[in-house]
């Protein structure tokens, strides 16, 4: 019997996001938990669906590469979720991410990424 992913909580999803992340296992985490029509807002513009999680994570691995991530605060109040973090790879550091996120029916369908690259 396959495990049924949607009739998780927000907190259920919100935690394997966080666990796969920070993993950098992106397939896994964009297959379990992203909605096909999430909806990301990032400084560089709006991103749809999984082809463009796909991209930022892509654009993130690029920017960090190997990064581990500390989480400094993770909420999750109802269908909203809130998340700080640190990163620092060979070459840059990330001191201010903050990403927010609106989950439903067991998927991410929402989130906000904000984040500064600092070169080391």
């Amino acid at each position: 019997m396959t495990e049924d992913l949607r009739g998780r909580s927000a907190e259920e999803v919100f935690a394997d996001h966080l666990r796969l992340a920070g993993e950098h296992r992106f397939e896994d985490d964009i297959a379990r938990n992203v909605a096909p029509g999430c909806v990301v807002l990032e400084r560089r513009g709006v991103f749809r669906g999984h082809h463009g999680v796909r991209e930022l994570a892509r654009l993130l691995a690029a920017e960090l590469p190997d990064a581990p991530f500390t989480y400094t605060t993770a909420l999750v109040d109802g269908r909203l979720a809130f998340l700080e973090w640190t990163a620092e790879s060979d070459r840059a550091r990330v001191r201010d991410g903050a990403d927010s996120f609106v989950i439903e029916d067991g998927w991410i369908v929402a989130q906000t990424i904000h984040y500064t690259v600092e070169a080391i």
